[in-house]
């Protein structure tokens, strides 16, 4: 909370009037908003939060991971299971969701860092061990094969909030909350030690080796940390939709989609996976919803926006919206 407190206190007045704006104005929109708006603004809290968590291990340490859902998956399914199973509470269950994917997470670098696996091929090991554990799924009788696991609705549970049972308005703020926790701890994170230690080895690795940085451990704390933020997310998945099939929630594309946000925005920045999940999520949505009123199934068509929505936001400002609005907006 001191690390915080000293980066509020160091942060521009300009910036920190524009940013307490920003959340004030989150805080009141369910006031206002109606229910499709809350789910719209529920997404972009959650693709905001995980591309908060992929920023931590890409933009600050270097590491470039293509199966970060592995994360969201296995914490979405530690977490359904235990309240399923055994009746104990996503508060209590998202601690064991965590150190099941900070194991998970440190024997994947473990093994690329310790073998000298690095680039596009540390990026295939993720994908590989992705799919590897989807498939596992799948075939996994305990829950539910390829049929899904589905979590229990019911009626008298319904204003169980310590179980996450509620409505939008719950998510809502449980979605703000995350999103405001996962860009402190950031700020904190790249101020810290550690963090000018990734920012070294993400910038020239020998050259932080030659200085006398520790980079497999320090390396090893990103996709820990990284890997830790993102089961988080994944618990907050499976208790909003209920239900959880391997295909979803493993595939390779829920990883790309997850790390759009941060590529959009602006990767290493603080701000740049909120703002990249304010403008494709939105869009992406919109998109959908326009489809469906005009009765035209086309699958597809969200991964084709999205890649064209790429393309245009690389070729106008390639370092991402972030860093381009903060010049405009004088917050810099």
């Amino acid at each position: 909370m001191k690390a915080v407190a000293r980066i509020w206190t160091g942060t521009p007045p300009r910036a920190r009037m524009a940013l307490a704006l920003f959340f004030g104005a989150l805080a009141v929109a369910p006031v206002f908003a109606d229910r499709y708006v809350l789910s719209v603004l529920i997404l972009i809290f959650y693709f905001a939060y995980v591309g908060q968590a992929w920023n931590v291990m890409m933009g600050f340490a270097g590491q470039l991971s293509l199966g970060h859902a592995l994360y969201v998956g296995v914490g979405a399914y530690v977490s359904a299971a235990l309240w399923t199973k055994f009746g104990i509470g996503p508060w209590a269950g998202v601690f064991l969701a965590v150190a099941v994917c900070v194991v998970v997470a440190l024997a994947i670098g473990a093994l690329g860092f310790r073998f000298g696996i690095e680039g596009v091929y540390f990026a295939m090991l993720t994908i590989a061990v992705a799919e590897f554990v989807r498939i596992a799924f799948d075939h996994m009788e305990w829950t539910g094969k390829a049929g899904g696991f589905f979590l229990p609705v019911r009626a008298e549970t319904a204003g169980e909030w310590w179980n996450l049972r509620g409505g939008p308005l719950l998510f809502y703020y449980l979605g703000l909350v995350l999103m405001g926790g996962a860009l402190a701890l950031c700020a904190a994170l790249r101020r810290s030690r550690l963090g000018h230690r990734w920012i070294a080895i993400r910038e020239d690795e020998a050259a932080a080796r030659a200085l006398g940085i520790d980079a497999f451990r320090a390396k090893l704390a990103a996709v820990a940390i990284s890997a830790a933020m993102t089961a988080v997310g994944g618990v907050f998945y499976a208790f909003y939709y209920n239900n959880l099939f391997p295909a979803q929630v493993f595939d390779m594309s829920r990883s790309i989609e997850m790390i759009l946000a941060p590529i959009v925005g602006g990767i290493g920045t603080l701000f740049g996976p909120i703002v990249g999940a304010f403008v494709l999520t939105p869009l992406g949505e919109g998109l959908i919803a326009a489809t469906e009123r005009a009765g035209l199934n086309a699958p597809g068509t969200k991964a084709v926006f999205y890649g064209f929505a790429l393309m245009a936001i690389v070729y106008a400002v390639p370092s991402g919206v972030w860093p381009w609005l903060k010049k405009r907006l004088g917050l810099a």
